[in-house]
Order: structure tokens, then sequence, then C-alpha cells
């Protein structure tokens, strides 16, 4: 294995003790076929030198990496889903495979697995994932990093030779074994359990390691647990603010399924809006709605109420409240600051900017107009030109958009807009969009032809877009 010299290891999970994880081993695939390889982020942790035959080995086979963990964890936690508690959860099929410093920030990273057999929280199931599963996470991650969210990344995606059946899709379907990159794979649940399992012990030894490993500054708080705790609400803030402004919709926001760092993960039944629509769902088995698009921040809110709760113990219960009430107004911030950016538009030092993104999202709903093709055209506050050309050209001559462009224009545009404006991605007519007949259309490539040129077209174009925005989310 070539070892470049940005590859640096770490073994700090483990630190934790048995308590917290169980050590398993990876299943036995019939073949490994690799078909997704992220080498951009590979680079990042020393690892884009491997060949495809020593990726397959560590991503399909687990092969241990040098010098990280030499046996994969399954990790513990508990969680609530769709509000109902559940104590029998935990890594029922994936564990942490490594962990890695991150080059340029110096950030401890987790590869962590999905699909990769059973393990002691399978319960009934059988640990494996679907290919299309996979296929659907690498364009989810790659779409939501593209927009401006902090999201895991898909790393490798493997075929693996198995027939599965599912209930939710034609069956027997084709298999994958999937690895992610994230800023870690710590949990609310992971703390719920803790909570419930009555261990003031291990909940001080957790979030002590939360704060040395991910959000350091917490330990120069007058107290280092409101500390952390302000920063996971900021953290889960953003990322919420973010989801708005790409106009994605998780899904499934259970307790589980919300890092610590807020980083944005796990994605099994997403979806983007076609048009701005607050009851828009993701899953069909939520039935109710609850984690419809616009019920997400009140959903991100009533996870972090668990996370305080579980933090009682540590703290002063008074401060915990002061902290989560914050969630809101930092949630209003971060979307005007996003949306504004995503608009190539500079809020200014007044509510102003606030009301305009609100008239904004307002004239999305009230015209049903489609989402990603207004904040294509409405870049720079909308070049009469090119509105002139839009597909929307009608629509934008509407008074309720005369009206929201106006309100735009009196906000200044950002520097990098006119740089931008003669960015390759500009020469389009229409965004890069992930509505769910895409999807479907890739998949039915793969699958009937074993075709991946559109999948893999796709993600160019969709880095593409990422290459234009980027500037505009940098730091």
């Amino acid at each position: 294995m070539p070892l470049s010299p940005l590859y640096r290891p770490a073994l700090h999970h483990q630190s934790l003790g048995d308590g917290f994880f169980d050590r398993v081993a990876a299943a036995d695939f019939p073949q490994t076929l690799l078909r997704f390889r992220n080498d951009r982020h590979a680079a990042r942790i020393g690892l884009d030198q491997l060949t495809d035959a020593e990726w397959t080995g560590h991503f399909g086979r687990f092969t241990p990496l040098p010098d990280t963990l030499q046996t994969p964890l399954a990790l513990r936690y508990h969680g609530h889903q769709f509000g109902h508690y559940n104590p029998d959860l935990g890594d029922g099929r994936g564990f942490l495979f490594a962990q890695l410093y991150e080059a340029d920030s110096n950030r401890l990273l987790d590869l962590g697995t999905k699909g990769s057999g059973q393990t002691p929280w399978s319960r009934q199931g059988d640990g494996r994932l679907t290919l299309k599963g996979g296929m659907r996470e690498v364009l989810a991650s790659e779409m939501l990093e593209a927009l401006g969210v902090n999201t895991s990344k898909t790393f490798s995606l493997i075929e693996t030779g198995e027939s599965l059946m599912r209930g939710d899709e034609p069956s027997p379907t084709r298999s994958g074994v999937m690895v992610r990159l994230s800023h870690s794979h710590i949990r609310i649940g992971t703390f719920q359990r803790l909570a419930t399992l009555g261990d003031e012990a291990g909940l001080r030894l957790l979030a002590d390691y939360v704060i040395a490993h991910y959000w350091p500054r917490a330990a120069h708080h007058a107290d280092p647990v409101i500390g952390l705790f302000g920063h996971v609400v900021t953290a889960v803030a953003r990322m919420g603010a973010q989801w708005f402004a790409a106009g994605f919709v998780h899904g499934v926001l259970n307790t589980d399924n919300i890092t610590l760092t807020g980083e944005s993960f796990d994605y099994g039944p997403w979806r983007f809006l076609p048009v701005y629509d607050p009851r828009f769902t993701a899953a069909y088995f939520d039935q109710t709605g609850l984690y419809a698009f616009g019920r997400q921040p009140e959903a991100l809110l009533w996870n972090l109420a668990r996370l305080a709760e579980t933090l009682v113990p540590l703290t002063d219960t008074e401060a915990l409240r002061t902290a989560l009430q914050t969630f809101l107004p930092q949630f209003k911030q971060a979307l005007t600051g996003q949306s504004l950016r995503m608009l190539g538009l500079v809020p200014d030092a007044t509510a102003q900017s606030e009301a305009i993104v609100t008239q904004f999202y307002t004239a999305l709903r009230d015209t049903q107009a489609p989402f990603a093709q207004c904040f294509f055209d409405l870049y720079g506050a909308g070049d009469p030109e090119r509105l002139d050309q839009s597909p929307l050209a009608g629509l934008y001559a509407q008074p309720v958009w005369q009206e929201t462009l106006a309100a735009l224009r009196s906000l200044p545009v950002s520097p990098l807009a006119e740089t931008q404006a003669r960015h390759p991605y500009r020469a389009r007519r229409e965004p890069v969009t992930m509505l769910i007949e895409t999807v479907e259309a890739l998949w039915h490539d793969i699958d009937t032809r074993d075709d991946w040129s559109a999948f893999e077209q796709t993600v160019q174009d969709i880095r593409l877009m990422g290459s234009f925005y980027a500037p505009h989310f940098a730091d």
C-alpha cells in the first residue's frame, strides 16, 4: 500500500472502552466490484494513491488500514424514532472502520460503513445495503456538498454480488457496501443510551471525549458541558438552515441520525423539493408528516431538547434551557445568510435581509415556482436578459415576482458574483437538480443495462455546480 505523507491514522474511539461498542467482523461478500471511489476526499486523508485492488481490499473486504482500528467497532446507541424511544438500536448494518486526521483542517474523521454485514444490533435485519440505496447516498451527499451543506461524504460504493429481498422495491435486487467519511459518528442517541442506563460516569467520559476531539473550544467555557451543548445547538441550527436553502428533505430525523458535530448524514428516503411545499415528505412511511420539509427545524429543536435532557446530571438545567432557546434565532440568521449566498447577494446589517429572504420564500410558495430554477435564475438578483430567456420568464413578469426582484435588488451583490457569472455552470439554461425522476432514471440504466455512464456524468455535473457555489460558502 503506497502511504501518502498526508495519511495520519488515529485510534481514539476505542479509548472510550468496550461499553461503547462491540468488536465485529465484516461479511464475506461473493464479489467486490468497484462502482464509486471518492478520490477528491481520499486525498484529504492520504488514501488517493491506493490502486483499485487495494481500494476494494480495504473498503469491500475490510482489510484493516495501517495503524488505525484493526477490528471494526459496531457503535452502541439508543434513539427516538418518529417520537418513540427505542432502546434496541445500535450499528446493525455498519461499523466504524477507521479514524484518520484530515490534512488541511487537522479534524478527526471517521470511515464508517453501511451494508457491511450483521452485528449484535442487527436484530432481524440482514446487515446489507441495496446497490440502489448506495447509489442514492452518493447522489445525496454529492448534491448537498455542492449546495453548501455540512454533510458526510460518500467515500466508496462497491457492488457485492448478493441478491437482496426488499419489500419497498422490486426484489430480488442488487447489493452493495458503502463507506462514508464523517466528522464523527457520535449521535444524540449515544448520549441517550447512557442516560437511560443511568451511567453518569459514562456520560461524563463521552462529553469529555467529544469536547477533546470535536469541540475543543468548549473546554475554555466556564462550564465546558454548556460550552459543548452551545456548539452543538449552533451546528445543528446551521445544518437545518443549509437543508432549507437547498430544498432538501432528510426524511428520518430521529435522534440517532443527528450527530454531535451537526454534520448531515445517513441518507435513506431523502428528496429534494420540486416546488416549495412545507408539507412535502420524503419517507412513504411518514404518514403524519412529522419530518416534512417545513417541520424539519422543529424536529431538530426537539432532538436537541432530548440531548439537553441527557446532560442534566452533568450541568445546570437553566443554562441548558438558555442555550436551547438560541436555536431558532440562529436558524433564522443562518437561513438568511445561506439563502443570500446562494443568490450571490450580501446581507445588510439590519433586519431587512431576513425580511427579503422571507419574501423570496413566500413568493416561491405562493407561485409554486420550481425551487432550484428560481435560485439559479435569480443569482445576482436576476440579470434581466437572463430572466427573459428563462423557462420561467412569464412567471417573473407577475407582480409578486416583480416586487420580490425589486427587494432582492435592494441588497448588495456579492463581489464574487461578477467573476462567478462567467463560470461554465452559468452557461446552462437550467440548474442541476436531483428530483426523484432523475434518481429513478439513473437507477434504471444501471439496473437494466449495467450502464453507469449517466450516473458518472451526473456526478461530474454536480461537481461543476459545486465549483460554482464553493467560493460563496468559503469561510
